[in-house]
This record gives structure tokens, C-alpha cells and sequence, in this order.
């Protein structure tokens, strides 16, 4: 069954169709809104669609990115709704929450970064732009809920072994260009899940289609606005900088033979078909001081039995306890539910990149001896307290760890497109033809 706003909509569509044929049978009468699309038991609408493209249209204008063909970005933009749509529909069903403060502290943020002196002020140049605040802020919200879905679904199950980190060290002793960054944009057309061989040629058609129009001169932002399947599209397909231990070798092998303005050959993967354009490469041989953090925790995590409110209670409990003189240690080994309970929630050495964003944040604001509030990740509450800090050159076991990142990084992008594509393979998502 279609949810309120799909029988809404029909229902006041039958009443408007009363009324007019009331004064006049003659009359006919058009909808007020039309459905595009049906995801699983939700819809999206043309108003919605239309408003996502006028949206869209601007940015690219501000950016001064070329716009793609109306069919190709219209297209494009309404598998991107389906694919947020599925997300926000699996996170409810699975208890992934972001409250309203939540979503203020990420508007601050992004305020701070953008220099605007408050949120007040941010607000005011998006309306100046035509942004409706408030879809920015649900915007914002989804961002939050993509990234807790990630952590949960993916990275917290990825494992990287000792041999997976030895072949890879070995790899890059052969490698030429150790030290070497690259600034690239991409195309991503991807593969669906367990395609059928019509299906996998179809993407491979469309991927080609983008690049022979980059060979026939077409803006590279542009082609990627209008075929790529991911996320970062929108932005011209640019990556940013990325270190050569970050990317997957054989895409790097090609970079190495390619000059700044070049763009590679088709490239394939296990999730699609890749196009890579190499912006800039730059070099740099100085060597890495690291600043590490001793730190230890207590983890409450949620479920559909423990929600949000009843794990924070909890934690605030155990935090009154150790202010009033209880060991930290002792609390963690009776009531954190991870690993390190045993160890009294000592989880060692830390390095930058080795937690996940938000437990990393909060454990940088802290001195020696202080202990944090509640600090929420995708696990659950933590209750964090850092015990000491170093700073140390890269020793072996550093280039062991960065080598262990730089794995992590590219098998999450994998292991995430996999996840995305089974997400949509499991839906029911029919398109409405109302042309």
C-alpha cells in the first residue's frame, strides 16, 4: 500500500474532479501533482522532482558548470531521490535516528567552515541564493543518516588481515611514485547487483557514451553531472586530492601515464565502469609526525530494546559514578558492551584516522586526564577519556597502519556501492510514465 501522501493526493484528486464535473461534465480536469516514482511503499512526486532539478540547475549555474540535456539530468536526479529515498526508508526501519541537535551542530559546523559568523547569517545567503532552508536542513539530515548507515553497514564489518598489509607494503616497495598525490575527477556508471549480460553492456554503452563526448571536447563537470552514478556528481565528479596509497593500483598504474588534463581510458571494477580524469599531480618526501592519543572508553550501544535516550541515561549514570570517585576502569570492565571491556576499556594508542569521525573529534578536544560528556557515534554513547598523547615519526608499525587505511579506504568504497546496489535490487521501485 502507498503511504498518506500517495492516498492524500489521489484522494484530493477525485474531490477536484467531483467539483469541476459538477459545474461542467464537459470540463477535464489535469492533477495537481503527478507520481514519478514508487519506492517500496512511499512515492516522489513531479513537484519534488521538479524542485530537486530547479535546485540543481542553480548550482551548476553558481559553479559555472554547463548544464547536461533536461532528459539526462532529470534522469540522473531521480535515481538519485530513489537511492536517498531507500536510505531514509531502511535507517527508520532499522532505528537510525538524527535528532534536531544533531543537525544543528552540523549546521554550525558547516557555517564555521564557510566562514559565516552564525547559522543565522549561513541561512540568510542560501534564501538569497533560492534555498529553501528548511529541505537544506533535511538535506543535511540524510548526509548524517548515509554516514551512520555506512559506519554501521559497512566499515564497522570490513576486516583488513596482516597478509592483506604485507602484499600491499611489497606492492608499494615495487611502485614507482611513492609519495605522489593526485588530484582527480571521475565517472561512475554503475553495474547493477547479479546483472544479466544485457544489463552490464547497457552500463558499459552509457559509460561510453560519456567518454566519447569527453573526446569530442565536452566539459568534463558536465558529462559527469549527466552520467555518473556518484554521489560527488554534482561537484564536476571531483575527488580532491588523494595519496597514491589510496588509490586501487590498478587505477593508479594508469594515472602514473597520464599528464594533468588527461583523461583514462575506460577502467572497470567489481561495481562499474570508471572514467579518471588526472587534474594535478604533486610530490612531497617530507617525512610524517603523527600526534597519538592513549585513550580509553565506555560504550552503551542502542538497539530497538536501548533507544537513544535510554542509552545516554545510562551513560550519564556511569559518568556521576566515576566524577564521585568510582574507577573509570572498573565501570567499563561491569557496563561498556565492546572489546575492550575486558581491558577496562583501554583501547591503546590512537592514531588520526583510526576511529570513526565523531569519537575522533571528540577525543582531540580533550587534555590529558579530561573525560567527555556523551558522545554519540554509530555504535551507540561513548563515554571517552584520554589518558596521554605523543607525537612519534612514522615508524614500521605507522607505515603498517597507513598501509591498513589505505586498504580500508578504497575496500569501504566497494563494500558501500556493493551494499548500495543490493538496496536497490531488494526495493520495489516502479516509474510512472506521465508524458
Amino acid at each position: 500500500m502507498l503511504r498518506n501522501k500517495t492516498i492524500f493526493a489521489m484522494l484530493l484528486w477525485l474531490a477536484c474532479v467531483a467539483n469541476v464535473q459538477a459545474d461542467d461534465p464537459q470540463k477535464q480536469v489535469a492533477p495537481i501533482d503527478q507520481i514519478v516514482a514508487v519506492v517500496n511503499d512511499d512515492v516522489i512526486t513531479r513537484n519534488e522532482l521538479d524542485e530537486r532539478i530547479d535546485v540543481v540547475k542553480k548550482q551548476l549555474q553558481r559553479q559555472g558548470t554547463p548544464l547536461p540535456a533536461a532528459e539526462i539530468l532529470q534522469k540522473q536526479l531521480l535515481e538519485r531521490m530513489i537511492m536517498d529515498m531507500l536510505q531514509a526508508q531502511y535507517a527508520k526501519e532499522t532505528g537510525v535516528r538524527v535528532d534536531d541537535a544533531e543537525v544543528d551542530k552540523s549546521l554550525q559546523r558547516i557555517a564555521q567552515q564557510n566562514n559565516f559568523p552564525s547559522v543565522d547569517a549561513f541561512k540568510a545567503k542560501l534564501e538569497e541564493q533560492g534555498v529553501d532552508f528548511k529541505k537544506f536542513r533535511e538535506e543535511i539530515r540524510g548526509e548524517i543518516i548515509a554516514t551512520r548507515l555506512r559506519e554501521r553497514e559497512v566499515d564497522s564489518k570490513l576486516i583488513i588481515t596482516e597478509s592483506e598489509v604485507d602484499n600491499y607494503l611489497a606492492t608499494e616497495a615495487k611502485q614507482m611514485g611513492k609519495g605522489e598525490e593526485y588530484h582527480l575527477a571521475h565517472i561512475f556508471v554503475v553495474i547493477p547487483e547479479q546483472a544479466s549480460a544485457e544489463k552490464i553492456q547497457a552500463s558499459q554503452q552509457r559509460a561510453n557514451e560519456a567518454l566519447n563526448q569527453l573526446h569530442a571536447g565536452a566539459d568534463f563537470a558536465q558529462v559527469a553531472a549527466g552520467f555518473s552514478d556518484a554521489k560527488d556528481a554534482l561537484q564536476g565528479g571531483d575527488l580532491g586530492w588523494r595519496p597514491s596509497d589510496q588509490i586501487p593500483p590498478g587505477f593508479r598504474e594508469v594515472l602514473q601515464k597520464m599528464q594533468p588534463g588527461e583523461v583514462s581510458p575506460l577502467l572497470r571494477s567489481p561495481n562499474g565502469f570508471h572514467i579518471i580524469k588526472l587534474v594535478d599531480r604533486r610530490h612531497h618526501d617530507t617525512p610524517m609526525l603523527i600526534t597519538q592519543t592513549h585513550v580509553r572508553h565506555i560504550l552503551i550501544k542502542t538497539s530497538d530494546l536501548v533507544p537513544d535516550s535510554e542509552a545516554r541515561s545510562r551513560l550519564l549514570d556511569i559518568k556521576r559514578r566515576i566524577e564521585g570517585g568510582a574507577s573509570f576502569a572498573e565501570q567499563a570492565r561491569l557496563y561498556s558492551e565492546d572489546g575492550s571491556a575486558s581491558q577496562g576499556g583501554d583501547l591503546g594508542w590512537i592514531s588520526p584516522g583510526e576511529t570513526i569521525p565523531e569519537f575522533e573529534k571528540a577525543m582531540n578536544a580533550l587534555q590529558p586526564g579530561e573525560m567527555s560528556g556523551p558522545v554519540q557515534t554509530g555504535f551507540g554513547w561513548h563515554l571517552i577519556q584520554v589518558l596521554e598523547r605523543r607525537t612519534t615519526d612514522v615508524s614500521e608499525e605507522q607505515k603498517r597502519q597507513q598501509a591498513r587505511l589505505a586498504i580500508r579506504a578504497f575496500k569501504s568504497d566497494e563494500a558501500w556501492q556493493d551494499w548500495l546496489r543490493q538496496l536497490r535490487d531488494r526495493a520495489y521501485v516502479e516509474y510512472r510514465d506521465n508524458n
